[in-house]
């Protein structure tokens, strides 16, 4: 009988720990609650301002491939802009879009995020160069996401919708491109997403920017990590 207590009592004990672990880290309402109360402290602190760059760490199939590939724990970016009392963030997902920044915070690894901007941001990102930035994200939107990374505009990747961005709205190359090749293809997790996206014939001169380039570039600083 005593035994069949402490059987019964542990098994209560696993539940409630289990219950309170997926509460705590899986649970979409209370990460979304949670990522809420950080975009209302930010826009109080007023830590964030339109054309900030924020990362995270996806949770989709191809995150694993692309953080082994480019050697970063980062392995999705976008633009953060606001309209009216809303902050969003614009992406290249499927397809090219806006999203709220508090859903965009809860929908990465842990809710984790970091937010770079230009250092300079003060000087070059006047309201007039601030919205042509951003007409040239709108300009993508509706696109197709870009499985294969091309350097085109026919489709976008996530990385990409920010360089051109900035490119073209500011005249200003955030990260360093770099062709397909110079990343690390020799992970297994790398080379199954290269066998599905390019079969037997892989583009390894194509141009490319990635999250981690962008992260990385020393025209950025950090004006939050969470």
């Amino acid at each position: 009988m005593k035994k069949t207590v402490i059987l019964i009592g542990l098994s209560v004990l696993i539940l409630l720990t289990g219950y309170y672990v997926k509460r705590k880290y899986y649970d979409p309402g209370r990460r979304l609650d949670e990522a809420a109360e950080q975009v209302k402290q930010l826009a109080d602190s007023s830590k964030i301002k339109d054309g900030d760059i924020i990362f995270q760490t996806s949770l989709s199939q191809q995150s694993k491939a692309i953080q082994k590939a480019t050697k970063s724990s980062y392995s999705h970016c976008g633009l953060i802009f606001k309209e009216g009392n809303e902050f969003f963030v614009y992406e290249a997902v499927q397809p090219v879009k806006k999203t709220l920044l508090d859903k965009w915070i809860a929908r990465g690894k842990d809710g984790h995020y970091v937010i770079k901007r230009l250092k300079n941001a003060d000087r070059v990102l006047n309201s007039e160069t601030t919205l042509k930035i951003k007409q040239i994200c709108e300009s993508f939107f509706g696109k197709s996401y870009d499985l294969t990374f091309e350097w085109s505009d026919d489709k976008i990747y996530c990385s990409e919708l920010i360089w051109k961005a900035y490119e073209r709205g500011a005249g200003i190359e955030i990260g360093r491109l770099q062709k397909l090749r110079e990343f690390d293809l020799t992970d297994d997790a790398v080379k199954e997403k290269m066998k599905e996206r390019y079969g037997g014939s892989i583009p390894l001169d194509e141009t490319v920017i990635s999250p981690s380039a962008i992260f990385e570039s020393d025209l950025l600083m950090t004006v939050k990590s969470n």
